[in-house]
C-alpha cells in the first residue's frame, strides 16, 4: 500500500458525498424525491428499490406523487411506503399514490435534527479512517526506505490538512441541514 494523494481525496470526498445523500433523506417539511430512496419493494419475488418499479415527482412544495409502472405492483409499492416507517400515508388514485407531506412537529424536528448529527458523526469517522490509512501507508513507505523522514512529516502534514478541510465541510453541510429541520 503506497501513499497517493488522490486516492486520499476522493475517499474523503465520498465520504462527504455519502452524508449529503443520507441528509437528503432527512424530512424537513418540503417534498424531496430523495425522501423515498430508502424505500424497497418486493415485486417479482424480489426486494427492488422504488424508483425500479415506479417514477416519483415533487409536483407541489407539500406534495409527492409516485407514478407505478405496472398496475399489478401498486398494492406493493403502497404497502412498502407505509411499512418505511417515513410517517406518509399514501392516497391511492389508479396507478399513482399522492404521498401528502404532514407538518413536522418541534419534537420530530429535534429528533431528525439529532439523527442529523448522527450521520455527520458517522462521516467523521470515515474521514478519520482514511488520514489513518494515508498515515499508515506513509509509514510503510518510510520504513521501506522509499521516502525520506523529513518527506514523511512534510506528507504527513498534508494529509492531516486535507482531513481537516473534510471535516470542516462536514460540520458546514450538517450544522445547514440542522438549521433547515429546525426552520431557522
Amino acid at each position: 500500500m503506497s501513499y497517493n494523494k488522490a486516492d486520499i481525496e476522493r475517499r474523503m470526498t465520498g465520504a462527504l458525498d455519502a452524508l449529503k445523500h443520507d441528509l437528503g433523506g432527512l424530512r424537513t417539511g418540503r417534498a424531496s424525491t430523495s425522501l423515498l430512496d430508502p424505500v424497497n419493494v418486493e415485486v417479482y419475488g424480489a426486494h427492488m428499490p422504488l424508483n425500479q418499479v415506479a417514477t416519483v415527482t415533487a409536483p407541489e412544495p407539500r406534495m409527492l406523487s409516485v407514478q407505478v409502472w405496472d398496475r399489478s405492483n401498486v398494492q406493493p409499492v403502497e404497502k412498502a411506503i407505509r411499512a418505511a416507517g417515513l410517517g406518509l400515508n399514501p392516497i391511492v388514485d389508479g396507478q399513482t399514490l399522492r404521498l401528502p407531506i404532514p407538518d413536522l412537529t418541534e419534537e420530530r424536528r429535534k429528533e431528525l435534527a439529532k439523527l442529523a448529527s448522527q450521520y455527520g458523526e458517522k462521516a467523521k469517522i470515515a474521514v478519520r479512517n482514511v488520514r489513518r490509512d494515508g498515515m499508515d501507508a506513509l509509514k510503510a513507505s518510510e520504513k521501506k526506505g522509499e521516502i525520506g523522514k523529513d518527506e514523511e512529516k512534510r506528507l504527513e502534514t498534508e494529509v492531516q490538512k486535507l482531513t481537516d478541510k473534510a471535516i470542516a465541510d462536514v460540520d458546514a453541510v450538517c450544522a445547514a441541514k440542522e438549521k433547515e429541520i429546525l426552520g431557522q
